[in-house]
């Protein structure tokens, strides 16, 4: 099924806005899962990069590393779902379930769509 051009666009940019907010849920945990300061930043600040590595090499549009489909996928299961489970970690359940099943539906609508532009030939 190949999305309309505007919830195509708008599905993009709800995923990029997901990415963000996935690596925001993953310092906010970095930096509330310490007592020390040092350890607090060193979390806050290691945890998304460690995210964005991973999803820059394996999970982006332009992406370092070519996988195939279903490891792109991994990719964005593992990293939401990290981030999914920082906010239930951080007493937040519900934008915990929230965040997951936007994810979710999100990534499945791109996969979807791309499935079907590659099958058109787009």
């Amino acid at each position: 099924m190949k999305l309309p051009a505007a919830l195509s666009a708008f599905n993009e940019g709800l995923a990029f806005l997901l990415e963000l907010a996935a690596l925001a849920a993953l310092a906010w945990w970095g930096w509330d899962s310490a007592e020390n300061t040092a350890l607090r930043l060193l979390l806050a600040l290691a945890a998304p990069a460690l995210a964005a590595v991973v999803w820059g090499l394996f999970a982006a549009p332009k992406a370092r590393i070519n996988v195939p489909p279903a490891a792109v996928l991994a990719v964005k299961a593992l990293v939401f779902g990290a981030a999914a489970l920082a906010l239930y970690a951080l007493d937040r359940p519900g934008w915990a379930m929230t965040f997951a099943a936007v994810a979710l539906v999100n990534t499945t609508l791109a996969t979807t769509d791309r499935r079907a532009a590659m099958r058109r030939g787009a």
